[in-house]
């Protein structure tokens, strides 16, 4: 059933129960942070709107009459139960903000998530979080289907039925192990060449064989592979096994480059194999709480080529 027009608003109803409390107007108006006549309107406002007078007023302050009287008994069970309300709500709100489910490309998860989830801890150190590593069309099933609050992926463009936001861009390389052919190279590889070998890749789905794949589509698509393995750390281990040539992102061999356990082959001006490592979330329901806190981190603490904050969906 709908409330008649005379029930006053509840922000009213916490005034007149300050006035009865304090015995004037003023000293409520202080304590509820408004200003005397806006406490004095608001007043008489809520005396027109139920109809009678609620307040007696002299130099010595304001006192309820008898009728305001029984208007503020039950305006405190009204405001005591507003404010059980108000707690119920804070404690749901805190234990569903307290917690966050993450799932990530293996790629992100392994060498760029550590720091993100260290930079929200530290910042919200009472955020419980999860994280679930998935290739790439994975995590946009998981994501879509409720499994997770933020998806992290890779790939040329946002999956179907999610919106995002650029969080950084990632550079994939062509590495062999010092003893292959290519590590002698003077001259850049180029795009027919990387078609026509077959490589050592990522399964399909993966951001990494995508990125590929679209690269090397002007050339007649990729060759089939010498190999597909299901993790970076077995794509390095097999570069340096002599497999094969090996297509990976630059953040998992930067060490073995160093050391020289891999070489980098020079790659032609036209072979572009930079990608977008996007955070992703439901079409129209932008992130909050920690899930919205840590997007803002990722901006702060990647160290690799971090991209501007989002505005609605990513640019592909």
């Amino acid at each position: 059933m709908a409330l008649s027009p005379h029930v006053p608003e509840l922000g009213a109803l916490e005034l007149l129960l300050a006035v009865a409390r304090l015995g004037s107007v003023g000293r409520a108006a202080a304590e509820l942070g408004v200003s005397q006549p806006t406490a004095s309107a608001r007043i008489k406002g809520m005396e027109r709107q139920v109809g009678v007078p609620l307040l007696e007023r002299s130099p010595r302050g304001s006192r309820p009459t008898e009728a305001g009287r029984l208007v503020v008994e039950w305006a405190r069970h009204v405001v005591e139960a507003a404010q059980a309300l108000d707690a119920g709500i804070d404690a749901l709100r805190g234990r569903r903000d307290a917690k966050l489910t993450v799932v990530a490309s293996l790629t992100v998860a392994e060498y760029l998530m550590p720091g993100w989830l260290l930079a929200l801890a530290e910042a919200s150190p009472g955020t419980a979080v999860t994280l679930r590593t998935a290739n790439s069309a994975e995590v946009a099933g998981r994501v879509l289907g409720g499994e997770a609050d933020l998806g992290f992926v890779e790939g040329p463009s946002t999956p179907s039925g999610l919106d995002g936001a650029v969080v950084a861009v990632d550079r994939l390389v062509v590495v062999v192990a010092p003893g292959h052919p290519w590590s002698r190279r003077r001259t850049p590889l180029t795009g027919p060449e990387l078609a026509g070998t077959p490589l050592v890749l990522r399964e399909p789905g993966s951001g990494t064989r995508e990125v590929l794949e679209a690269a090397l589509a002007p050339y007649g698509g990729a060759a089939r592979p010498r190999l597909e393995l299901a993790s970076s750390t077995a794509l390095k281990a097999a570069a340096m096994t002599g497999a094969g040539p090996v297509c990976l992102s630059e953040l998992v061999v930067t060490e073995e480059l160093a050391t020289r356990r891999l070489v980098e082959v020079p790659l032609a001006a036209g072979l572009d194999l930079r990608r977008p490592l996007r955070a992703v979330w439901p079409a129209g329901q932008r992130p909050g709480g920690p899930a919205r806190e840590l997007l803002v981190l990722t901006r702060q603490g990647s160290g690799h080529r971090p991209a501007s904050p989002p505005h609605g969906r990513a640019q592909t």
